[in-house]
């Protein structure tokens, strides 16, 4: 019997062959996912930046963080951290961490142990500590840790094990836990960036970053293409799809038509009237949710003579949203009238929009010293997006407006990563621009915009600092007390109303046109993308 073994194995071994066959080509047709998007990433160290097109490019898909908030559940769940624990007083929230979970590799760089308690410090002592090293490394610095104060807060995050972290705050805040769910929380490879420093390319933690999400970055070639791998050794599961490519298209048109062809699988962005027509295409689906996001126009008030409130509310007067809203976004929008959507608990109804009314805004101008306006200027972006669909028919209807009173306003289009960038350094006069909130939190609106810390990181595009108004905000947070907190943010939206910081344009539905043979994608109202569970048939 033994002897005849070998014949049998030769026998058994081509048949087996034979039957494994067809699974060769089945591996090989695997389809990747590719997804067109509007912008190019600023970069992928996420915590310098804050355009919702950098987190979709790196926090979304290549790193994690403690926590996610679950936009279906409207709450908090579990994600590097398993569970957590906070101290009857809300000064001091535990986290047990998740075991056994890898970063990423490259060629420059390959893990020696798991994640553990020392990346989450390396994390946040990098954006709270000023004489860590990596934060002198990063001179763009961190605007959402520094708009949301966190240095002032976190008092200190400390290493209980290798497997539990423990944050003591400075004051009670409502807001915390769901901050960390935020992209800039992001955890990231301490032994990774010991690694760049010892080599002296830390330049590539923003060129080539190492996380533990469901995707690993391969390559970007700029203004072009983002290529990314599935991480089959994912803790969430391995991704359906083995790769992950984003194309960069501005032309919101020639989004849809890629799709419309199958270049790309997935278009975000894509104007009112091509979701119109995908909806009569057999080939194509409509995803959609109402969006927990603000278009606006930021008013500079350290500009003069934006600086005089009654200039301000001239230029909101001026303005004719309805016809804006109605021909800009073609029925995918409601008119704003305060800093985020209505469907948002603490939303103040009380708080009356202004009225088109040339000759009251002429009156307000006559009182401010400019009986004959003012020459000013309006910035927007080149190329639509969910929050700006036609920047340049906007800024036009704007300008036209303005004119009717006298302001000569001068429209400035800036590449979008440049625009966020000197936005952020205050060189705008009028700013189009837009706002999703990572969670239905009203303070993901009020501090990034209004606080006082948030001029000196400039995501405060009116760069307004009020004492008043930032102490409403700053108290909202400091209690669990939702009729409190709402107290709060009501006074806090009637004062920015008042002030007239922003000329608030809508709130848009979040539309994103795939074809009909994708599965499992979920469009979020936050404007976050999850691709690990979309697959192609």
């Amino acid at each position: 019997m033994r002897r005849r073994s070998l014949a049998s194995r030769h026998t058994l071994a081509a048949a087996l062959t034979a039957l494994a066959l067809p699974l060769v080509p089945l591996a090989a047709q695997a389809k990747p996912l590719t997804v067109c998007t509007e912008a190019s990433p600023e970069g992928f160290d996420v915590v310098r930046y804050n355009s919702l097109t950098t987190t979709n490019a790196s926090a979304d898909p290549v790193f994690n963080r403690l926590v996610e908030f679950d936009a279906a559940q409207a709450k908090v769940v579990p994600s590097l951290a398993t569970r957590w624990e906070v101290s009857p007083d809300g000064l001091t929230y535990t986290f047990t961490l998740r075991p056994n979970v890898s970063f990423h590799s490259n060629d420059l760089f390959k893990p020696t142990r798991a994640f553990n308690a020392d990346d989450v410090i390396f994390t946040f002592d990098r954006m709270l500590n000023d004489n860590a090293p990596w934060h002198k490394l990063t001179p763009s610095g961190f605007p959402h840790a520094q708009s949301l104060s966190l240095g002032k807060l976190i008092k200190s995050v400390q290493k209980v094990d290798d497997n539990t972290v423990r944050f003591t705050l400075a004051e009670p805040d409502a807001v915390f836990l769901s901050m960390l769910s935020m992209a800039f929380a992001s955890i990231y490879s301490a032994e990774y960036a010991d690694k760049l420093v010892a080599a002296n390319k830390t330049d590539e933690l923003n060129a080539r970053p190492i996380g533990t999400g469901p995707f690993v970055f391969r390559s970007y070639q700029k203004d072009s293409v983002v290529r990314f791998d599935a991480n089959k050794s994912y803790f969430g599961g391995a991704p359906v799809a083995d790769r992950l490519i984003y194309t960069i298209v501005p032309d919101a048109a020639v989004r849809a038509q890629k799709v419309k062809v199958g270049e790309c699988q997935i278009a975000l962005s894509p104007k009112p009237l091509d979701v119109q027509a995908a909806r009569g295409d057999k080939a194509l689906k409509v995803v959609e949710t109402p969006a927990f996001m603000t278009a606006f126009v930021a008013i500079n008030t350290q500009h003069k003579p934006l600086n005089d409130v009654r200039v301000r509310q001239a230029l909101n007067l001026a303005f004719d949203k309805p016809s804006y809203v109605k021909q800009v976004f073609e029925g995918t929008a409601t008119p704003a009238v305060n800093v985020y959507p209505p469907n948002t608990w603490s939303y103040a109804r009380s708080v009356a929009d202004y009225p088109h009314n040339i000759e009251k805004a002429k009156k307000l101008l006559t009182e401010a010293g400019f009986p004959q306006g003012f020459e000013t200027t309006i910035w927007t972006r080149p190329a639509g997006s969910l929050l700006n669909p036609n920047p340049r028919v906007g800024a036009e209807m704007l300008q036209s407006d303005l004119a009717k009173i006298g302001v000569k306003a001068q429209i400035k289009t800036v590449e979008w990563g440049e625009l966020i960038r000197r936005g952020k350094a205050g060189e705008h006069d009028l700013l189009f621009m837009g706002w999703s909130g990572d969670n239905g939190d009203p303070d993901n609106f009020l501090t990034p915009q209004f606080s006082c810390a948030a001029v000196t990181s400039g995501t405060n595009f009116a760069r307004f600092c009020d004492a008043n108004l930032d102490k409403l905000i700053s108290d909202g947070k400091r209690t669990h007390d939702i009729a409190a907190r709402t107290a709060k943010y009501q006074a806090a939206q009637k004062t920015i109303k008042d002030d007239a910081l922003w000329i608030p344009l809508a709130h848009p539905i979040a539309s994103v046109i795939t074809r009909a043979d994708v599965t499992g994608y979920q469009v979020s109202p936050f404007g976050r993308q999850d691709f690990s569970k979309v697959a192609v048939k």
